[in-house]
């Protein structure tokens, strides 16, 4: 049963501000609106836990750039009566390619691949960059019967597209309520996977034709080896805000750049077992 209150949080920050959304994309699943350079979260729970650790990723980014930002958050509580209403207004369709994702309160399209993804379950509804992108970099990259591993599926969205695309699927996100919501979404899908875990590449020791991870640079950083170490072919990196990119590129230089997918201030990277 719907709560009658919400609570509303705004973040603004001076500076650092794609890092900070994207960090937030990565630990919270209710979308996030972008109004006058704010960042709002809407949640019928206090998110003090999440502001917690928005203040450590805070410090630890002003740590490793030596520099001072200036964060401030917000929380209001507000009636509840509105919300779904005007969330479910400004989150539209969208179309990738041959592929149509859309909420359930948009009907599907008869001459489209449908994937019905509710953006309220967890992040990936397609209508980020690093999202549309790995879209279409598995439509060029993964063919019929290709294994594939999707590293912190959050939504599944990824994963979902690649088994329409007749690709033998796995998952994995380090956060259990998006593995579950992972789960919903195939079944609501008709796609199918081999098999969805909560932990990381690591938990398997399976290899794949190709693996994705559309994370954030800092992790695919620190994950390097083991994504490495699960596939035989094709590594798909994404979440990248491009003047990190070279940094990234440095901890795979043992595998081959074959493309960059660019889009506004992110880019997803295609590597190539050499």
């Amino acid at each position: 049963m719907m709560n009658n209150v919400y609570y509303e949080t705004t973040v603004s920050v001076s500076s650092f501000k794609d890092e900070i959304e994207n960090f937030l994309m990565e630990h919270f699943y209710n979308g996030i609106e972008e109004k006058n350079d704010k960042l709002i979260l809407r949640s019928e729970e206090p998110l003090d836990d999440l502001i917690n650790k928005l203040k450590e990723y805070k410090k630890a980014l002003e740590e490793i750039f030596d520099t001072e930002i200036d964060l401030k958050i917000k929380t209001e509580k507000k009636s509840n009566k509105d919300w779904i209403k005007t969330y479910q207004e400004s989150v539209q369709p969208v179309e990738i390619d041959e592929f149509y994702i859309h909420p359930s309160w948009y009907p599907p399209k008869e001459d489209k691949i449908n994937i019905l993804i509710d953006p309220a379950l967890a992040f990936g509804s397609g209508h980020h960059e690093t999202t549309r992108s790995c879209v279409k970099a598995i439509k060029k990259y993964v063919n019929e019967n290709d294994t594939l591993l999707d590293v912190g599926c959050g939504s599944g969205i990824l994963g979902i597209v690649a088994s329409k695309l007749g690709a033998k699927v796995d998952a994995c996100d380090t956060d259990s309520i998006a593995v579950d919501s992972a789960k919903e979404n195939f079944e609501l899908n008709n796609a199918t996977y081999e098999n969805i875990w909560h932990g990381s590449a690591n938990n398997t020791e399976k290899k794949y034709d190709v693996v994705v991870a559309n994370i954030i640079a800092d992790v695919l950083v620190f994950i390097a080896n083991e994504l490495k170490q699960r596939v035989n072919n094709y590594l798909i990196l994404s979440g990248i805000i491009d003047k990190y990119k070279d940094k990234v590129l440095k901890k795979y230089s043992d595998f081959e750049l074959v493309e960059e997918i660019p889009e506004n201030e992110w880019v997803t990277l295609i590597l190539k077992r050499k």
